[in-house]
């Protein structure tokens, strides 16, 4: 096992005290990742359902209303035979949907009927079908966009699956030669719609990943504009859709992977965490996606500002960017501005490390705010004028809208998803760990210590700190992406970050003995940690004159901007009973503000 050793500053009475890793297992209702690491499978909680549809059973015995019917996603220990299914219609239960890929399905049953699903051997672990819901003049020039289609990158022949609200015909979608749609290949998963967009987000990604510019006279355009899309809709025109609609999706996609050429699949969608990534079924399903050889890039969410556990936004990543596999993006605001030296942490970028498992995240950050792409007309967002970006802005004629300006991590995750498809355009063999690994290392790492930023929105103050948690390697780069020539010999999972029992702080970097490859993040020459996360930013102590800018006693863990270590290490939402955090938190879209 690999660990980074990080020194603290001066320890707080608030700290909460873990085990060193590997001594003991604590009680299920406390148990950290320090004491599990040594059983990393090891079911978290003494049931196989998930926390909440424990809490409605419970709820329904005091009303006597157990006989409520609710849809479950049941996932196997084994592959599901009709036996299985045989047994859950026993119960009273109706099966809905296969879904393979987590090697389970989707059941509708009565409350009573889970107690029963609960002591069945064959189960691993039942959770509700729960509620997903969504989550470039600037921006392309911020990240280097412009000088990679300069240089001839601009993801031709990559195929990216954007798992959204569905994509919508548009001008800058098309071919320029051929005058075909770009558009590959649609299905939605929405039972009762088309595969139209009639919400407007997945298509304003689809934009941010693709666009060409054509509306705008190139004043307006994608990162990726050479790339064919394949458009698999899970969201309805409100925004929202399910667990077991996604997971469909994922499974097709990675069907579809050699017929056009997938090697993307875009998430800007999420939802609250509920359980360990280890038990949660839309993670399973993205590691399958991953293993299969299909990159995917999911957006961190839009809880920054949620202060309802008292830790200033911190532990608010969504599922599945919760999990270590796949590259979680949060979102900076480039103050409409090309220059990166002004840009500042969005204030909804939601922060890690996350619950349950404590995983590092985000992986990165990329321009999330005020992002301009393709606009739906007579969509659910084209609907709000505020978003409607003027004709004058980009052409002389008087013409119809075509663009619209959105805000959040759902448009800082295409952002990515368009520079994966420019590398593996250059380089068409390397593996997604190796892909993750080079981004992390390219991405710019000098950022200021902090900063404070006003939000008209809300009319409120918000106090920034650049820390592991908040902007994780550091800042897209896609000139440096591409110019780089590593490759990751073995797994980028994201580290966890465990509070020892003498107060220190490790990075857990190492999870062989979990997944059964080794980890690249170690102290070697090309992926040591330093190289990762930055000397000055991450583990420096000049700018704040304290031990480190993160770790030291002056800044999170300290006692001056965000309360001292109280607020994550000594928090029990964040290192005590996530369960409880897991139930008092809502079901909410990873929500897009609306400039």
């Amino acid at each position: 096992m690999t660990i980074i050793q990080i020194s603290t500053g001066s320890k707080q009475r608030g700290f909460v005290k873990l085990a060193v890793l590997c001594l003991f297992l604590c009680l299920a209702a406390t148990l950290s990742f320090a004491a599990r690491a040594n059983d990393f499978q090891r079911a978290e909680f003494s049931s196989h359902v998930s926390p909440e549809l424990r809490k409605a059973v419970r709820d329904a015995r005091k009303r006597g209303t157990v006989s409520q019917r609710v849809q479950v996603i049941v996932q196997f220990k084994q592959i599901p035979t009709r036996r299985n299914s045989q047994k859950i219609a026993s119960f009273g239960g109706v099966h809905v949907r296969k879904l393979g890929l987590v090697r389970g399905g989707l059941f509708n049953l009565p409350l009573e009927a889970l107690d029963q699903l609960a002591n069945d051997p064959d189960v691993q672990y039942v959770s509700r079908d729960r509620k997903v819901s969504a989550a470039l003049d600037y921006s392309e020039a911020t990240i280097g966009a412009d000088v990679a289609q300069s240089a001839g990158w601009d993801g031709t022949g990559v195929g990216v699956a954007v798992i959204d609200s569905g994509i919508s015909k548009h001008a800058d979608l098309l071919d320029p030669v051929t005058g075909l749609s770009r558009i590959v290949y649609s299905e939605s998963f929405v039972p009762g719609t088309d595969t139209d967009d009639h919400f407007g987000h997945g298509t304003h990604v689809a934009g941010i990943v693709a666009g060409n510019g054509s509306k705008s006279g190139k004043k307006i355009f994608g990162v990726a504009p050479g790339v064919s899309l394949v458009n698999l809709k899970v969201l309805d025109s409100d925004g929202a859709g399910q667990d077991s609609y996604v997971i469909a999706a994922l499974q097709r996609a990675i069907q579809l992977q050699s017929t056009y050429n997938i090697r993307v699949i875009n998430l800007s969608l999420g939802r609250r965490v509920y359980e360990s990534f280890t038990q949660d079924p839309l993670c399973q399903a993205v590691e399958q996606a991953w293993k299969a050889g299909i990159v995917v890039v999911v957006a961190a969410g839009n809880w920054g500002r949620d202060n309802s556990l008292q830790t200033n936004g911190y532990a608010t990543i969504g599922t599945p960017g919760n999990d270590p596999f796949v590259i979680t993006v949060g979102a900076m605001d480039t103050r409409e501005t090309p220059l990166k030296a002004d840009d500042v942490l969005a204030t909804y970028s939601s922060k890690g490390p996350t619950l349950f498992d404590h995983i590092v995240k985000p992986d990165l950050v990329a321009p999330g705010n005020r992002v301009v792409s393709l606009l739906v007309p007579h969509s659910t967002l084209a609907k709000f004028p505020s978003t409607v970006v003027s004709p004058s802005v980009y052409s002389r004629k008087p013409s119809p809208p075509a663009y619209m300006s959105l805000s959040g991590t759902s448009m800082a995750t295409p952002m990515v998803s368009g520079a994966v498809a420019a590398l593996l355009e250059e380089n068409p063999g390397i593996t997604p760990d190796t892909v993750k690994a080079r981004l992390m290392k390219t991405a710019d790492k000098s950022f200021n210590a902090q900063s404070q930023v006003f939000e008209k929105s809300t009319g409120q103050s918000y106090s920034e700190q650049y820390d592991i948690f908040s902007i994780g390697a550091g800042y897209l780069n896609i000139p440096a992406l591409l110019a780089n020539n590593d490759v990751a010999s073995g797994s980028a999972l994201s580290p966890v970050a465990v509070q020892q029992a003498d107060g220190s702080i490790v990075l857990v970097t190492d999870l062989a003995s979990v997944f059964g490859n080794s980890v690249i993040w170690g102290n070697s020459v090309i992926w040591g940690s330093s190289v990762i996360w930055g000397n000055s930013v991450i583990w420096g102590n000049a700018l704040l004159n304290g031990s480190s800018v993160i770790w030291g006693s002056s800044v999170v863990w300290g006692n001056t901007t965000l309360t001292g270590n109280s607020v994550i290490w000594g928090s029990s939402v964040i290192w005590g009973s996530s369960t409880d955090a897991a139930t008092a938190l809502s079901v909410e879209a990873v929500g897009d503000d609306i400039d």
